[in-house]
C-alpha cells in the first residue's frame, strides 16, 4: 500500500488455502485502486478460497463484501490461478463501484420527474 497508516480495513481469508504476506501485501494493494474511487468505504472482506473439487478452470475463488454507505456491493471471481481470480474480482467491483457512482450522479442531476400534465403547451406549426 502506498499509504502504510491508512484507515481503510481490509479483511483478507483463506478457505483450503495457506494465505502468504506476499499474497496478503498484493490484494492490499489492488484494494487501493477502489479506495481511489470511492473513499467511503467502510471495509472490504476478501476471501479465497481453493477448491479442488472444481475443474482446474475454476480452481480458485475469490469472493468480496464491499461495506459503503447504503447497499453492500458483493461480488465473486473465478479463476485457474489465486492472482488471477483476485484481479477479476477487482475489476468487478471498480464496474459496480462506478456503476453506483453513476446512478448517484444521474439522481442528483435529476431529482425528480416533471409532470406535464398541468401545463399548457404551446402549438407547433
Amino acid at each position: 500500500m502506498n499509504n502504510p497508516n491508512s484507515s481503510h480495513d481490509v479483511i483478507i481469508s483463506g478457505i483450503h488455502l495457506d494465505l502468504t504476506p506476499s499474497l496478503k501485501f498484493y490484494v492490499k494493494e489492488k484494494m487501493e485502486r477502489l479506495f481511489r474511487h470511492d473513499e467511503r468505504i467502510v471495509r472490504i472482506r476478501i476471501d479465497l478460497e481453493c477448491d479442488a473439487k472444481h475443474d482446474k478452470q475454476h480452481k480458485f475463488i475469490a469472493k468480496a463484501t464491499l461495506q459503503v454507505r447504503g447497499p453492500d456491493i458483493v461480488a465473486t471471481a473465478f479463476a485457474e490461478e489465486c492472482h488471477k481470480a483476485v484481479d477479476l474480482l477487482i475489476d468487478k467491483l471498480d464496474h459496480s463501484i462506478r456503476k453506483r457512482h453513476g446512478m448517484a450522479k444521474d439522481k442528483r442531476n435529476h431529482p425528480h420527474a416533471v409532470e406535464w400534465d398541468d401545463v399548457a403547451l404551446p402549438k407547433a406549426m
